[in-house]
């Protein structure tokens, strides 16, 4: 009995510094990702000047919020929001049905050609024809200067495609042989049956697809940045942060300081701190709705319920 005792003892004292170190383990983790983040928040709100000093941790020491009112201040900033609002919405409504509808195509074993066709897509993953090939190629669509440039090109995903398709493999095939049973056939079935549980793996083609679409400018430079009614808040923000860093606005801390006091200005520090946090709060705002899909297992019980 006493070594029982003993034994039970030993064992809650391993558990107590098993978790004791996992737990602090895991919070210098945390520091560790969320402080750059923060810093970069705190940056944004300090003033432009005094961050070139350094130092700048926890806290601004000189707050500010010119930096947020010059980025605020571009006249097209609403269109580009609009436009950038609006195409990731698109781009990932339409990228996620896509993705589903062509992955349980391949996911199906009554279609003959699904080995070739999925090694095709594969294919296209490896080899790309360029930036130029590309720019002929949406001159011969008619998408230079054309909203659409934004949605059709990014439509199909091969990678989105094939993780979707794996995840539909793994679904029980009890749901699939209920579905043709009942007279369900497969556009019904993909769309009742298969679609509602999917939603982990869906839930993830979709964020992708979102920061995508949200975080690209460069399309908008090369196929539209002639027109200013297609610019986008990421190209604006692009511009703006360029020309901060143009403007010689880095000048080195002891011919800031001087004898003159702390005045209002931008420097590409903090217009680049300014510009990150306005591009991600729109992403951080959707991301909690989406987290708690991850979480696979949602099928569990789908074939005996």
């Amino acid at each position: 009995m006493k070594n029982s005792g003993l034994a039970t003892k030993g064992s809650k004292i391993e558990s107590f510094i098993f978790y004791t170190i996992n737990t602090i383990i895991m919070l210098a983790v945390i520091v560790v990702m969320i402080y750059p983040f923060w810093n970069t928040i705190v940056v944004s709100f300090n003033n432009a000047k005094d961050t070139l000093l350094g130092g700048i941790t926890f806290f601004p020491r000189v707050f500010s919020l010119y930096n947020y009112q010059t980025v605020f201040k571009n006249d097209l900033l609403v269109t580009g929001a609009v436009n950038s609002v609006t195409r990731t919405l698109l781009s990932t409504v339409l990228g996620v049905f896509i993705s589903a509808l062509v992955g349980y195509v391949l996911s199906r074993p009554e279609f003959l050609w699904r080995k070739f066709v999925t090694r095709y897509f594969l294919v296209t993953m490896y080899i790309s024809a360029g930036l130029i090939p590309n720019y002929f190629l949406m001159k011969d669509l008619n998408l230079i200067n054309n909203y659409f440039v934004y949605i059709l090109p990014g439509l199909v995903s091969v990678f989105n495609i094939i993780i979707v398709r794996s995840y539909m493999q793994s679904l029980p095939a009890s749901l699939f042989e209920a579905s043709y049973i009942d007279g369900a056939g497969h556009f019904r079935c993909f769309i009742q049956i298969i679609l509602p549980c999917c939603k982990p793996v869906l839930a993830t083609v979709a964020l992708w697809c979102a920061v995508g679409a949200w975080n690209s400018w460069f399309d908008t430079f090369i196929y539209a940045s002639s027109k200013e009614s297609l610019t986008t808040l990421q190209y604006e923000m692009m511009k703006l942060l360029s020309s901060s860093m143009n403007s010689g606005a880095n000048q080195s801390a002891s011919s800031i300081y001087g004898n003159r006091p702390v005045t209002d200005s931008v420097t590409p520090v903090s217009m680049q701190a300014a510009v990150t946090v306005v591009a991600s709060v729109p992403i951080l705002l959707v991301y909690p709705f989406l987290q708690k899909y991850f979480v696979k297992g949602v099928t569990i019980g789908a074939v005996k319920g």
